[in-house]
């Protein structure tokens, strides 16, 4: 476990702080979402737009030593809502989540034509040691 301020986090809880952190205090991506809109799981306000949601998909042993696991395999969802281009804002998500040591493995660029809200996907791996 790391100790973030203080608080003992589990190795889940402390990449998903990683990410929020990273997300949150990127300039650039504040701007181009027009405030801090990044929200673990749900959105504080569902007509707030462009805003990010994000979730752990998966975690799973990815290594072993002496019959214990060793290392896990994380995997994050992050969801770019917008009215209009995502664009800017997955380049910019791609650019935040590498250079946090996570490598992006599946995309979607949706559109939701029952709420006409272009939706893009984006999902991360990363190894992380126990």
């Amino acid at each position: 476990m790391k100790a973030i301020r203080g608080q003992n986090l589990s190795h889940e809880e402390a990449s998903v702080m990683q990410e929020y952190k990273a997300a949150e205090n990127n300039q650039e991506l504040v701007f181009l979402l027009g405030g801090k809109r990044v929200y673990y799981r749900k959105a504080k306000n569902a007509e707030e737009f462009p805003r990010i949601t994000f979730f752990e998909l998966d975690n799973r042993p990815d290594g072993f030593s002496d019959n214990e696991e060793s290392e896990s395999e994380i995997t994050f969802q992050i969801d770019i809502w917008s009215k209009g281009s995502t664009t800017a804002i997955h380049q910019k998500v791609n650019e935040i989540m590498k250079s946090i040591g996570f490598s992006r493995y599946a995309v979607a660029d949706l559109y939701e034509d029952d709420t006409q809200i272009f939706h893009y996907a984006m999902r991360f791996a990363k190894g992380v040691e126990l």
